[in-house]
């Protein structure tokens, strides 16, 4: 007898960010294991379990997969030896832990006419059996790898042998097959936490673009908001309708994308492959939904979109249809919906986040004007309640839009109270990196006078890092340039080897002027050789170096060569003195010159080029 398979753990969040609930390890199952969940319809159940010689077959196998194979004549074998064992049990085995693990594995290596068949079995007569394997936690697995090896066949196709053409069609029919049980019992495979994750792959699958396979958490590794990049492939003309029908029956099911935290997901899924692949269709469910979301009741006068954005399963939806919505979509959702509204939702700790895309979407557009006329009324307000992210999103939205910088800077600069008197401008660059006011950065009582004392620079964090980086973008740079030549060599130090701080350097010295980067390295100078040998400054020191004009790398490379023995045995120097020449730069001086003096022409060029 097998012994109860491990939980798959949750990973850790980070800080205050956000998660959508439906993500692995999400929606607190791991709490509700055991007795409820076999109730519930979400847990094992009571099902059959493989045998404890099976899962030592299957451990085994998963082995064997680990060393490789020597050529495909073995391979071939070996997977038909093993899909042999799996005939007639493949649901049991899929829906253990360690069979669950290797047939994720070995299916990548099946021929399409080989996965068609797992999947034929795990579906039981017309689809019927889908929804039990794709609701389990173990199986859900082995449907989505099974289902997204179509791409791989699909993109072959074109030039293999009409046998495996048709075997490819057996294949294309499961994946249809299994989109009509999803048809057939949709609410429960988008409200379930497992098999929401097949819908979203098939939803993927019917488009004709996946993104990198679900994996299953690791410990201790760290949660990246990252949007997964879209591998576009071409699609059967089948695949074609099933969307359309297959959206046309998620749609019946609205209401749950706003009362359900796991079906929100599958319909933002939903829009993001259907505008990235049916732009039409896309743009239709955009206003469909949006219908949805303004007809529900409210208290009189309220627009109903107010409640959602401040709900947290369906503000995840409002962000995407802020994000795919068109120029007449958007401005229907101002004027109608949030005018007036904007600061007050961005002091809210959840519809801020709906706002920020706003601010985003409308940066190529003259909304943006509206919007920021309105926002920047509660800067104040928004940077006491701690939502950065707002502030940060509206210098992006003016770097981008190129309107409204000068206000932004004028607003900033008063915000942290270095607008008045002038002499506090120059002041600016450490409180923006810290988010600290004047007078609790440099410890000072009154609101008048100069700075008193010099204060070590400190304090450095990663929103107020974003928001240098974002007015590094404007066109009038001259105040964070003033500030940062006032920094102390050790100061800019600091900043070179700060996780945070190392943006804000790079993105002000390689956007400055050659005359204005000259200023800089001034004050660099002496400093180059403790800046190589850190991680993080060493990466400053080669985008500057990649952007510097010959006289100004003929100083970094004279400062660098004195320390020869230094740089040559640190682990992150070593990779400067290679990518600089400085070997070269000793011994065949000319010859550096030479190939600098072309790197620079060909640099200038291009520059030209992309101007």
């Amino acid at each position: 007898m097998l012994t109860k398979t491990e939980e798959r753990k949750p990973q850790k969040g980070e800080g205050k960010k956000r998660r959508h609930p439906g993500e692995d390890g999400e929606g607190g199952e791991s709490k509700r294991r055991g007795g409820e969940e076999g109730k519930g319809g979400q847990g094992d159940g009571g099902r059959k379990r493989l045998d404890a010689l099976s899962v030592g077959y299957f451990r085994r196998v998963g082995e064997r997969l680990s060393e490789g194979f020597e050529d495909n004549e073995e391979r071939e074998m070996f997977v038909e030896n093993v899909l042999t064992e799996v005939k007639g049990k493949a649901m049991v085995v899929s829906m253990d832990q360690t069979g669950s693990i290797t047939l994720q594995r070995l299916l990548p290596l099946c021929s399409p006419d080989q996965v068609a068949t797992v999947l034929a079995e795990l579906g039981g007569e017309l689809g019927s059996e889908f929804k039990a394997v794709s609701c389990d936690r173990c199986g859900g697995h082995v449907v989505e790898s099974a289902v997204r090896q179509i791409s791989m066949w699909i993109e072959s196709s074109a030039t293999t042998e009409e046998e495996e053409e048709e075997s490819c069609g057996a294949l294309e029919a499961q994946v249809l097959s299994l989109s009509k049980a999803v048809r057939d019992n949709s609410e429960e495979f988008i409200k379930h936490v497992h098999g929401s994750h097949v819908v979203r792959t098939l939803l993927h699958v019917l488009a004709g673009c996946l993104g990198p396979a679900r994996t299953e958490s690791r410990p201790g590794a760290k949660e990246r908001n990252v949007v997964p990049q879209l591998t576009d492939f071409e699609i059967p003309t089948a695949f074609w309708y099933e969307l359309k029908s297959l959206t046309e029956t998620l749609m019946d099911n609205v209401n749950l994308s706003v009362i359900d935290a796991v079906a929100s997901v599958v319909f933002q899924t939903m829009l993001t492959v259907c505008h990235r692949k049916r732009p039409k269709l896309c743009k239709q469910l955009l206003k469909r939904i949006m219908e949805y979301l303004t007809s529900r009741n409210a208290a009189p006068g309220v627009s109903p979109l107010l409640v959602f954005l401040k709900d947290k399963a369906s503000s995840h939806l409002v962000e995407t249809i802020i994000q795919l919505s068109h120029k007449s979509l958007l401005r229907d959702l101002y004027k109608n919906h949030l005018k007036g509204q904007l600061v007050d939702l961005a002091l809210h700790s959840i519809a801020n986040f709906p706002i920020q895309r706003l601010t985003a979407a409308s940066a190529k557009y003259k909304l943006f004007l509206k919007l920021f006329d309105e926002l920047i009324q509660g800067v104040e307000a928004i940077l006491a309640a701690g939502h950065m992210g707002v502030i940060v999103q509206l210098a992006e939205s003016c770097a981008e839009s190129e309107e409204k910088q000068e206000e932004m800077m004028q607003c900033l600069l008063r915000a942290f109270h270095c607008a008045e008197p002038g002499s506090r401008h120059v002041s600016c660059l450490p409180l923006f990196m810290s988010l600290i006011t004047y007078e609790v950065y440099y410890h000072s009582d009154t609101a008048e006078g100069n700075i008193q004392t010099e204060v070590p620079l400190s304090s450095i964090c990663y929103h107020g890092s974003r928001l240098v980086q974002a007015l590094a973008k404007f066109k009038e740079r001259s105040l964070l340039l003033s500030s940062l030549r006032t920094l102390s060599p050790a100061d800019l130090l600091t900043l070179a080897s700060d996780p945070s701080g190392s943006h804000v350097l790079q993105a002000l010295i390689t956007t400055s002027s050659d005359k204005g980067r000259g200023k800089i390295l001034k004050r660099l100078e002496g400093q180059y050789v403790l800046m190589a040998c850190s991680r993080l400054g060493s990466r400053v020191l080669e985008a500057v170096w990649n952007s510097a004009t010959v006289s100004h790398r003929q100083s970094i490379a004279q400062e660098l060569v004195l320390s020869e023995s230094q740089l040559r045995s640190d682990q992150f120097a070593r990779h400067v003195w290679a990518k600089f020449g400085l070997s070269h730069f000793i011994h065949r001086r000319a010859h550096w010159q030479e190939i600098q003096t072309g790197e620079s022409k060909k640099r200038k060029l291009f520059s030209d080029i992309l101007e």
